[in-house]
């Protein structure tokens, strides 16, 4: 082999040395850094699903603002059909009233039937509250002249008025370390007493639910009025306290 072959030969493997080494090395690059962002977008979707709400409201899981819940209201008969009525709070509130074949009457302590529930007529509705709608699972005609507007007022209850600012106080007393939203639902007889009691020292409004307190009483939650919104039932229910 010539010297001038020899050289050519070490030149060529020379250059395809480098060439080789070139080649891997650029494939490491490459995948470091589909590496690196892999693991940026994972670490981004992980920061993305810690800050998501656990749920409407981003409440927990024991509170009662996810659905409806036991409640109800008292106020005037107005327009009644074959499986509803509806009726006016003594705050002005207007509430749609569903009966259904389970619903169970009652005129004062005494059993009646649905044809009691006529217009004018003063009733508690105790039932499944949605909004402004109750689906009953008793309705008591109540006394006559019992209740009323007069009665809503000297209790203090501030009707709802569409842009009024939301009123601020405090009556009685308010269990230490409330917080609002806290608590669990409760339902049955327990709900209705305390919704009865809520009613009979603060009527007007609609309770949209009743939760148990840490100290064992009960916060009836009161909507479709100014004032109050959280009415506080001690565990012999008696009305304690409101704000």
């Amino acid at each position: 082999m010539s010297k001038r072959t020899s050289l050519s030969l070490k030149i060529f493997v020379s250059v395809t040395f480098l060439l080789l080494a070139a080649t891997a090395l650029l494939a490491a690059c490459g995948s470091s850094s589909s590496g690196t962002a892999t693991a940026s977008s994972s670490s981004s979707t992980s920061s993305s699903t810690t800050t998501q709400p656990s749920g409407p409201g981003g409440g927990g899981g024991s509170n009662a603002r996810s659905g409806p819940a036991s409640g109800g209201a008292s106020g005037t008969v107005g327009s009644v059909s074959t499986s509803s009525f509806t009726m006016s709070t003594s705050a002005g509130q207007k509430v749609t009233v569903d009966e259904a074949s389970s619903t169970i009457y009652q005129k004062g302590t005494s059993s009646t039937e649905a044809r009691a529930i006529t217009t004018g007529e003063r009733v508690l509705v105790l039932g499944t509250t949605s909004g402004v709608t109750i689906t009953a699972t008793q309705v008591i005609v109540q006394p006559s002249g019992g209740g009323g507007s007069a009665t809503s007022s000297a209790a203090g209850v501030i009707p709802f008025q569409p842009g009024a600012p939301t009123t601020s106080k405090q009556v009685g007393q308010i269990p230490a370390n409330y917080s609002e939203g806290s608590g669990t639902i409760v339902s049955g007889t327990t709900a209705n007493k305390a919704t009865e009691a809520a009613l009979a020292a603060y009527p007007g409004g609609v309770v949209d639910r009743v939760v148990k307190l840490s100290n064992g009483e009960y916060e009836a939650h009161n909507i479709g009025v100014n004032w109050p919104h959280h009415v506080f039932v001690n565990q012999d229910f008696k009305v304690v306290g409101a704000d």
